[in-house]
């Protein structure tokens, strides 16, 4: 039996809290601020924390959890809110929260993370001020894994990883590790390993020193130089020869450069690489080094194609006209969700820009969304409704019935990957009759705690 601390402002949540925690077999203590909830924690016996992100008072969950983690012993920390984003999960990971998750929290999700919360609790970040993630985007399942993944590596030295499909956005997430990192006041340095010439990749990295070879007329400084106390993001890894990949191996093992024709000098940059290859098949066709895979591969993060994280898709091109100053309307993103996306984020910019530019009006409708060969103009369920809540209905239900499809019938996996509770999910099942692309979830489902902020939307 534990005793857990339940800091939240909306009292009918911190009740509904407080009863499922109970229920679990632990003692829920609660408060209504967090300057009740510190003090409370002052008074010690608490042996975990969930927290509220927005709350009225001096301080909000975000500073709250801020000064929790700064104590010498303190309780791990798991945020809860209604209004995840990108830049709220990222800091609240980076803070030292044990997770972030999204109401309403299922029972099930409770007791799990109420498991690992007691069970282990992470070291003390150092805290500091609140920033913005960018243009890193998404709230889906997948996304928000992420996310969560930048948060807790973003103020480590280890090297990052980052995978996935050309135009998923794997710069963004070197941008945003940067970002929320204590390096984010230096240069952020990007490399295109793929589009320099290899004869100039050396020099490009490295630098050279005037009469370093024939033609250095005077010196230059490389991209590690350059980086210097900030980060050098090393694109296309991949496609990076044979003896370039020896000298950026030396250089992690010995944290030392040498530009061309000078004198090796220590380097302090944080090092991200990204490749839309599969670097391991690289590796056993002899065309990577193992060891330098190893050595980039500390913290992995893989992101996933558009095409498999329907919730973004919206918010994304929602973004992107919004710079325009345009909105979309609910036939053209019924249009964009029946699009495999084969180009990822990158297509979708480009897609939202031209129908920004070429549109008439403020509103982009279906016909304004020009796709390759006509692709996505046929509708499973014939032409967009005219009026809007049936264009949401019919963009709803085609969304369940793809992530229902993907996911074999799984409604426990379709709903993570949809971004909702499971028993929205099932209500919406019914509502559009799509019972018959269901199989039944070995695992017990349970009631939600609290109440989603939308009832009908997703």
């Amino acid at each position: 039996m534990a005793t857990v601390l339940i800091v939240d402002d909306d009292p009918a949540l911190r009740d509904g809290l407080a009863e499922t925690v109970g229920d679990l077999g632990h003692v829920p203590v609660v408060a209504a601020s967090g300057e009740e909830g510190l003090a409370r924690l002052a008074a010690g016996d608490v042996n975990a924390v969930l927290l509220d992100l927005r709350m009225q008072g001096a301080f909000d969950g975000m500073a709250t959890l801020a000064r929790i983690r700064a104590r010498p012993e303190p309780p791990p920390v798991t945020v809860l809110t209604a209004f995840a984003s990108p830049a709220n999960t990222i800091e609240a990971m980076r803070l030292g929260a044990y997770d972030h998750l999204t109401k309403p929290v299922g029972r099930a999700d409770l007791a799990a993370v109420l498991d690992g919360m007691l069970q282990r609790a992470r070291p003390d970040p150092v805290p500091e001020d609140r920033r913005p993630a960018g243009g890193l985007v998404g709230s889906s399942a997948a996304m928000r894994r992420v996310q969560k993944t930048i948060g807790l590596v973003a103020d480590s030295p280890a090297t990052v990883l980052i995978g996935g499909e050309t135009g998923t956005g794997k710069e963004e997430v070197a941008r945003a590790l940067h970002a929320f990192s204590g390096r984010r006041d230096k240069p952020f340095v990007p490399i295109d390993c793929a589009a320099i010439p290899a004869h100039l990749l050396e020099t490009e990295l490295f630098g050279h020193v005037r009469g370093g070879f024939p033609g250095a007329t005077a010196d230059r400084t490389g991209a590690f130089g350059r980086a210097a106390g900030g980060t050098l993001f090393l694109d296309e890894v991949g496609d990076m020869p044979a003896a370039m990949q020896a000298k950026i191996l030396r250089v992690i093992q010995d944290r030392m450069i040498a530009p061309m024709g000078g004198t090796p000098a220590r380097i302090d940059v944080r090092l991200v690489a990204a490749t839309h290859h599969d670097l391991p098949a690289l590796v056993a066709e002899g065309r990577f080094r193992a060891d330098l895979y190893y050595r980039l591969a500390v913290v992995p993060i893989l992101i996933p194609p558009l095409r498999e994280r329907l919730a973004d898709i919206v918010p994304l091109a929602e973004q992107f006209l919004a710079a325009h100053g345009k909105r979309l309307s609910a036939g053209a993103a019924a249009r964009l969700l029946s699009y495999p996306w084969p180009g990822n984020v990158r297509e979708l910019r480009n897609v939202m820009e031209r129908a920004a530019f070429l549109g008439r009006g403020g509103m982009v409708a279906p016909e304004e969304i020009d796709l390759p060969g006509g692709q996505g103009q046929a509708e499973p369920d014939g032409e967009p409704a005219s009026d809007l809540p049936g264009a949401v209905a019919a963009l709803e239900r085609r969304m369940i019935a793809r992530a229902l499809d993907e996911e074999g019938g799984n409604r426990s996996r379709a709903a993570r990957r949809l971004g909702i509770q499971r028993q929205l999910l099932y209500a919406k099942i019914d509502r559009y009759g799509l019972g018959d692309a269901v199989t039944e979830p070995s695992e017990k489902t349970t009631d939600d705690v609290g109440k989603s902020d939308s009832e009908d939307g997703l």
